[in-house]
């Protein structure tokens, strides 16, 4: 198990350099990215549901059979399924695109990548690393929480506004205004490299770090290209909006 685990880290790392590089050349086609010539697709709702569902599975049945479950521990779970029970089960089919054809070889890769990321974090967590419950005072526990906290309500807030927007246009884009999208083009992004970060410093774990590492060079470039798109679609997108970290890019 310790020789696949350690494999599974080196693929998630050398996966975050390759997506990182990839995706400033290669826009994923799906959202307003959305174009033919990338074989079968599913609706969006349905290839949500499958390619998140590993990260949800995998963390609690790590849990379940550990014999570590110590206050923090039990707090990394709930964190953890915050996140992804959201994710998995409500976020598919609340999103205004739903019913959109999402490429079956993008969940495919998602669903390879989000069982390794399950992996790794659940073994990690419960089963090679023990936390008694003086980690809960630790500057890692407590900078970690803030982080996780602060991303995941800018995470879901973005969701929700971008989700309330797309209802009101649902025929065309329109540009967001109001709250951080004054100041960045993805705060739901944004929201979710905070959130792992978080989770990096709280666990103070490889795999927590790996898993902030792939966040970052996954949604980093996709951040870069939609504000690319904004500006060339819209002439009068506000200039001094950045991309993804506000006041900096």
């Amino acid at each position: 198990m310790s020789e696949l685990y350690n494999y599974s880290l080196y693929l998630i790392f050398s996966f975050a350099v390759l997506v990182f590089i990839l995706l400033f050349f290669i826009s994923a086609p799906y959202g307003k990215f959305r174009r033919k010539g990338w074989g079968a697709v599913i609706k969006a709702k349905w290839a949500w549901l499958v390619m998140e569902s590993p990260s949800t599975l995998l963390i609690a049945a790590f849990f379940i059979v550990s014999d570590n479950k110590n206050l923090p521990q039990v707090i990394f779970m709930i964190s953890w399924l915050l996140h992804y029970i959201y994710r998995t089960f409500i976020y598919p089919f609340r999103q205004s695109g739903k019913e959109k054809p999402y490429p079956l070889v993008i969940v495919f890769m998602a669903i390879v990548f989000n069982f390794l990321n399950g992996f790794v974090n659940g073994y990690g967590v419960f089963h090679i690393y023990d936390y008694d419950v003086s980690w809960l005072l630790s500057w890692q526990f407590i900078a970690g929480t803030i982080l996780f906290i602060t991303g995941f309500i800018i995470n879901k807030t973005a969701d929700e506004k971008l989700r309330n927007l797309r209802a009101e246009t649902p025929d065309e884009y329109v540009i967001p205004e109001g709250w951080l999208f004054n100041y960045i083009s993805s705060p739901h992004y944004f929201g979710e490299i905070l959130e792992w970060a978080g989770w990096a410093v709280m666990t103070w774990l490889l795999p927590g770090f790996a898993f902030f590492i792939f966040t970052f060079a996954n949604l980093f470039p996709r951040a870069i290209s939609s504000h690319k798109w904004y500006k060339t679609n819209f002439a009068n997108y506000p200039a001094k909006r950045k991309a993804v970290i506000p006041f900096i890019i």
